[in-house]
């Protein structure tokens, strides 16, 4: 992982946005931070920084501050959870059956299936001779 803060000069609200959305769109972005005030940009994660600032550099004026290595943080180990209680085995489980219906098999085959043209309204009527031809203008 890797911390790089980027200086840009923006002026706009709008080139803001982009440069925001140009580097969100990078691969390898974890997070995205911004100074209004002094204009730098802190870019964190997996990301190639040269060529994010080349990318930057099509919107406004950008240069690398500082590159550095970031370590992940460290996990805390979870306390153990206790075992969960084992059922009774005295008495017998209980079965719940649900009835079959089309619903139960939304892919299977159904007669409805067997017009798939479209049915057009009031009394217009579609005629298709050739269902597979095209025409080329």
């Amino acid at each position: 992982m890797w911390k790089a803060v980027l200086q840009l000069s923006v002026h706009d609200e709008k080139i803001r946005k982009k440069a925001f959305v140009t580097v969100s769109r990078s691969q390898g972005v974890t997070s995205i931070t911004m100074d209004d005030k002094t204009g730098k940009m802190t870019v964190v994660g997996e990301v190639d920084t040269p060529v994010l600032v080349m990318k930057l550099r099509k919107l406004c004026n950008a240069e690398i501050v500082s590159v550095e290595v970031v370590k992940p943080p460290e996990k805390k180990p979870e306390p153990a959870k206790p075992a969960p209680a084992k059922p009774d085995t005295t008495k017998p489980a209980e079965i719940v059956a649900f009835p079959v219906t089309h619903m139960n098999y939304p892919y299977q085959y159904h007669s409805s299936y067997a017009n798939s043209h479209y049915q057009p309204y009031g009394n217009s009527r579609v005629v298709v001779e050739e269902p597979n031809t095209c025409v080329l203008m």
